[in-house]
Order: C-alpha cells, then structure tokens, then sequence
C-alpha cells in the first residue's frame, strides 16, 4: 500500500457468479485514498468491482471493507452518498440538467449547489436549464459528474469516463478529474481499458485479468 495512504476498500478473498459464470474469482487486493485505477481488458470484471464498491451488488463470498468496516454493515444508500458511482452509459433523469441536480441532493439532504458543481464538472452555470436529452455525450458525462459531486462524497467510482468522447473531449474530462482531485480531495477509483489513462490519471493501479487481481501496486510498478 502506497506510504501514508489509508485504506479505502480491502477485498479478501472475493468472487462474484452471474448465473452460472464466475465473473469475480477470489480477488484480494487492497485501494488505497487517492487515485487508483482498475485496469484490465473488457469482460476481465472491472464494472462488477465498481458495482460491489457501493452495494449495488454484494459478493457471492468473500468480504470487503470500507473503511476498516464491513461493507454489508453499512446502510446501501447512506454508502451511496459517501460512494458515489459514475457509470460509463450516461443515465440521467428526463428533465433539465438541473432538476436531475436537485433530485440527487435531495437523495442525500444537502442544500443544491448547483452552480458551483456544474463549473466543477466544466460545465457553465447556464447548462442548469438545458434538456437532458439536447446534450452531447460529453456534456452528458460532465452533467453526470455534477450529480454526483452535489451529493458531496468522499469517493468517486468512474466506470471508463472517457471511453465514448473523441480525444479532445477525453483530454478535458480527464483535466477536470485532476482537478477534481486537488480542489475537493476526493479519492477516485477509475476503471479503464488503456493503461495509458491510468499512468495519466492514478497513483495506485489493480490490474485485472479474466476476474482475477492479477496484480496490484504502485502504478509505476504495475504498468512499468
């Protein structure tokens, strides 16, 4: 575990089935405060992480902590408030960017800031009275990223932000997480497909092969 980085989520012995498929294989690896990225190719069980990471699913067997404590311990959605997932397919509420805002801050009883989210995710004030469904992908992203960060979490689980926008898109997601990072002091957890992203973007890296923890480490080591 990197120096002076506290744990976030310990995984010990963890599978997932789906049916009668093996989709997690007893993986045990530690992540740590900060950036960490989970690299693997498609299929190699990345997403189901993320999905058990905050209660959207628990582990066939196997346990996984938060914080030192259980994670079945904690309540789902006071988790997801703390926990907050991104996922890759946009899935933002009929309406205008920001009543989909204010419904997640109600979810989690904090006031709507709605403008200060909104210039955090790179999006201007006036994207608050814009329809949903007249945004781009990446101004989708960035509106899910605003969701997200109005709920005030601690953590970020991104399920591969980056993986539908063109390059000059990916470049400013990707400078808004960095940001992100320093301005709030958030710990991210991101999943992705190109070890590139992950060099750009973490200091931790679970590298992922067919449900298995193949390797897990400091990502100068990990992705040498």
């Amino acid at each position: 575990m990197r120096d002076h980085a506290p744990v976030l989520f310990e995984l010990r012995d963890v599978s997932m089935d789906r049916g009668d498929r093996r989709v997690l294989d007893a993986v045990s690896a530690g992540i740590p405060a900060g950036a960490t990225a989970i690299v693997g190719p498609s299929g190699a069980g990345k997403s189901t992480l993320l999905r058990l990471l905050n209660r959207l699913a628990d582990p066939t067997r196997g346990e996984i902590s938060y914080r030192g404590r259980a994670l079945q311990e904690y309540d789902p959605l006071a988790l997801r408030r703390e926990v907050s997932l991104v996922p890759q397919l946009p899935a933002l509420m009929e309406g205008t960017v920001g009543s989909n805002l204010e419904y997640a801050a109600r979810l989690a009883a904090r006031q709507p800031a709605a403008e200060r989210c909104l210039r955090l995710a790179g999006l201007e004030p006036e994207f608050a009275a814009r329809d949903v469904a007249k945004l781009s992908v990446g101004e989708q992203q960035r509106a899910m990223l605003a969701r997200a960060l109005v709920q005030e979490p601690a953590v970020l689980l991104l399920d591969e932000p980056t993986s539908a926008l063109d390059h000059a898109a990916r470049d400013a997601i990707e400078a808004t997480l960095v940001r992100l990072r320093h301005e709030l002091e958030l710990s991210v957890v991101l999943v992705t497909h190109d070890p590139e992203q992950a060099r750009r973007l973490s200091d931790w890296v679970v590298r992922f092969e067919d449900g298995r923890a193949a390797e897990c480490g400091p990502q100068v080591e990990v992705l040498a």
